[in-house]
């Protein structure tokens, strides 16, 4: 069974191959195939475009999150301006000393003796530390080795995102093949009631050609032909609202595949008989269904989320260093050493980001998506039975009116001969012709609602090559 993935990005990889040039001529032909025109929507759809673009930041940020166990390293360059020049003297050597008192003495004495005065020596001796200017330029380094499984649950919050953007996408692909059956078959059905009420209005101006004939010659009173008239102006009405209608919907369908030129669809509307059981189709719902994908995605950002807010009860080891390479010449330089490396344990003891009510939030939300999915599962039974029921129901309503179409053909046939040798009413063919019309219609109707539904259950159970198969090999004929 293939995934709903693997076909969307076949149809894809497919659309890659084929150049614009060849899909414009596709489409500015008499009739564009429903097969091309969801390779135009699945290239050129903004949604879906919005989507993949999603899913590739997404992808982007994943790739991302597995440098953060890798060291960083930090190249840095400091100019450095002082208030004034760091200058160390005797004095303030002696000051720090507990004994500086009587060494203070003795130096003085030492100096008198040499015939030196005090702030003499105290300025020769003076040396200074530090310049009042400075540069310096030194390698950093950092590398996490345990951040109490941070660093882990980030990565799987990375990933989740990323899965819930391609679930999306998928959603999204779903969605636009809904759409698209909806407008290129809704084009379809517009066109097959426009060309039945041609016939209805070809029918009347038939018959009422006839009724003028007819009252010509005695046969029938005005009334007769005044009805004849009357409704086949009528039939001219409601042709050319079939006719705005089918304009209508072939531009609709023309903006969604972003075509400059009308596209007119060239498949028909079909029907097939045989459909895969209905567990067959719900097992594969629940399984490859893309919004219950979406939901465990969520469910393991969630779970990161957990985690992280976990893992700041733990200590978080490092690893640390750093090397000199340029410094200015002075004492301060002399006395730091060019290079260290070290290794250190943080651990937190009291904090005010509410560290137990976010795990307990989290553990909430966990619940809520345990929730929904299971409500979720529980609404997808409910929608694949009610629109297998639909598929089914609609097809049956198909077949049951043909033999109300073949009635009807007869009974016009009938009604026409009839009104000719002076037997029935001008208003019984003009019942009889709108009778046909209606069972056209309702036919028309109907295995358009057959097509909509199969287009729903093969994108509910993700399997949108069975709506394909469906197509191209009818077991019903569709006259």
């Amino acid at each position: 069974m293939k995934s709903f993935q693997h076909v969307c990005f076949s149809f894809l990889v497919a659309i890659s191959l084929l150049s614009s040039p060849i899909n414009q001529v596709c489409a500015k032909d008499a009739g564009l195939s429903f097969t091309d025109a969801w390779m135009l929507v699945a290239a050129e759809n903004d949604a879906l475009q919005a989507a993949r673009s999603e899913v590739e930041s997404a992808g982007h940020s994943k790739d991302a999150a597995r440098d953060l166990y890798l060291p960083e390293v930090t190249l840095s360059a400091s100019y450095i301006y002082l208030d004034d020049d760091i200058d160390l003297s005797p004095s303030e050597i002696l000051d720090s000393m507990a004994g500086g008192d009587q060494l203070s003495s003795l130096v003085s004495g030492l100096a008198s003796s040499y015939g030196m005065s005090a702030a003499y020596l105290e300025s020769a001796l003076t040396s200074t530390i530090q310049d009042r200017e400075t540069v310096i330029s030194a390698i950093s380094a950092k590398w996490p080795i345990y951040a109490g499984g941070r660093i882990d649950a980030a990565q799987d919050i990375a990933k989740g995102k990323y899965q819930e953007a391609t679930h999306n996408l998928q959603l999204q692909s779903l969605e636009q093949f809904e759409t698209l059956t909806r407008y290129y078959f809704g084009a379809v059905l517009a066109n097959n009631v426009f060309e039945t009420r041609k016939e209805v209005e070809a029918g009347l101006k038939q018959h009422l050609e006839h009724a003028i004939l007819l009252e010509q010659q005695g046969q029938i009173a005005r009334v007769e032909r005044l009805q004849s008239e009357a409704a086949h102006d009528k039939a001219v009405v409601e042709k050319k609202k079939a006719g705005r209608d089918l304009e209508i919907a072939r531009l609709a369908l023309t903006r969604l595949l972003k075509q400059e030129n009308s596209v007119i669809p060239a498949d028909a509307l079909f029907a097939n008989g045989v459909l895969p059981g209905m567990e067959t189709m719900l097992e594969r719902t629940l399984q490859a269904y893309p919004g219950l994908q979406l939901l465990d995605a969520k469910k393991d950002q969630v779970t990161g989320l957990l985690a992280v807010e976990k893992g700041k009860y733990y200590p978080t080891v490092g690893l640390f260093g750093s090397y000199s390479v340029y410094e200015e010449d002075s004492l301060a330089t002399e006395l730091t050493p060019d290079w260290f490396v070290g290794m250190g344990v943080s651990f937190p003891l009291l904090e005010r980001d509410g560290r137990s009510g976010k795990v307990k939030a989290a553990q909430s939300t966990m619940k809520k998506i345990e929730s929904l999915k299971k409500q979720a599962r529980s609404d997808l039974t409910v929608l694949l039975e009610k629109t297998y029921r639909q598929a089914e129901q609609s097809l049956e309503e198909y077949q049951g009116l043909g033999s109300s179409e073949e009635l009807a053909k007869e009974t016009v046939k009938l009604r026409i001969k009839a009104f000719s040798q002076g037997l029935s009413t001008s208003l019984d063919v003009v019942d009889a012709e709108l009778f046909l019309a209606g069972v056209k219609s309702q036919r028309a109707v109907a295995l358009f609602n057959h097509v909509v539904a199969l287009a729903r259950l093969a994108a509910v159970s993700g399997d949108l090559s069975s709506f394909f198969q469906y197509q191209t090999s009818p077991l019903i004929e569709v006259r």
